[in-house]
């Protein structure tokens, strides 16, 4: 059996600072850049092709519900908003279990 060696280097401070440096500039350059960019604030109106999306519902399902008060709706002009704290409380009450 061949036995495996093992060495420990010791390197001087001065020469660990400089192996570092560069990568704790660059850690520097990637957190600022993380500062500058903008978290999208979270959404309080879901449009049509959202519920489509989130929920698997047509577009007829979509009017139906409205038109029979199931869901609460705002309009801007023939945009139709649907308010997402509104919707999850519907979502909570008609929790089953």
């Amino acid at each position: 059996m061949m036995q495996s060696e093992s060495q420990i280097s010791i390197i001087p401070f001065k020469e660990l600072k400089k192996l570092l440096l560069p990568l704790h500039d660059k850690l520097s350059q990637l957190e600022a850049k993380l500062d500058k960019t903008h978290v999208n604030p979270p959404k309080k109106y879901y449009r049509n092709r959202d519920l489509k999306l989130l929920f698997g519902i047509s577009q007829n399902t979509i009017i139906k519900y409205r038109n029979e008060g199931h869901i609460p709706f705002t309009t801007i002009g023939d945009l139709y908003l649907y308010p997402v704290k509104e919707i999850d409380k519907i979502l909570s009450k008609n929790l089953i279990g």
